[in-house]
């Protein structure tokens, strides 16, 4: 039985653990973001992925721990930018605290406040390897199809989640849209914002297609 597979009742344990700590994130972070209206905006979609994410564990059919701590790691980064809202994540004061007051942005040439790049570019490199996991088990994948699909799947999600952006600020205005599209005046940075959730995922996918191998070579023996 399952519910009696050491395994099983290991991931389970992690899982729940990392929901756990997921959650005690989130409430914190919860509590007085600098923009309430920006922290609901943000975590709609949070709250629409952890609630598929336990509906489909209820039906059996989990993701690996590797790709629960990457979701983990992702909602952690997730977390601090709706809390201080993106373009507001004050890593140039940590930094500074860390360093003896010099700046990193000063460091690496940066001329604006670069978390909401950083996390876009996150969600190629931490997110590809789970929408591969998914596609790939549920669908019967062979070849190049592995990769491409993964691929463009990752690729066609930048683009959409730029355009919640922009449909989001457009029909809110004001200081919220503004606080929500965190284009900090930049007019390429919805651009950019693609151009690095696609540099994430191709550094990503040379790493998913290791592990793939890696797991079909005992098969293939």
């Amino acid at each position: 039985m399952a519910d009696h597979d050491p395994a099983h009742a290991t991931g389970t344990r992690y899982r729940l653990i990392l929901l756990a700590l997921f959650a005690a994130a989130f409430v914190a972070l919860a509590i007085a973001p600098v923009s309430r209206e920006d922290w609901l905006l943000e975590n709609a979609l949070v709250v629409a992925a952890l609630a598929w994410l336990i509906w489909d564990v209820r039906r059996g059919r989990p993701l690996s721990n590797a790709a629960y701590t990457l979701l983990f790691a992702f909602g952690l980064f997730h977390e601090l930018g709706a809390h201080y809202t993106y373009s507001e994540v004050p890593y140039e004061a940590w930094f500074g605290a860390l360093s003896g007051g010099r700046s990193l942005d000063a460091l690496l040439g940066f001329e604006r406040n670069q978390y909401d790049r950083l996390v876009h570019f996150l969600y190629g490199l931490l997110i590809t390897p789970v929408a591969a996991e998914v596609l790939v088990e549920r669908v019967p994948l062979r070849g190049a199809w592995r990769i491409v699909l993964p691929a463009t799947f990752m690729f066609s999600h930048a683009l959409i989640y730029e355009l919640i952006e922009w449909g989001a600020a457009s029909a809110f205005g004001g200081e919220l849209g503004e606080a929500y599209l965190g284009t900090q005046g930049d007019v390429w940075d919805a651009q950019k914002d693609m151009a690095l959730a696609v540099l994430g995922t191709l550094i990503a996918l040379p790493v998913w297609l290791w592990r793939i191998h890696s797991r079909d070579r005992p098969r293939l023996s």
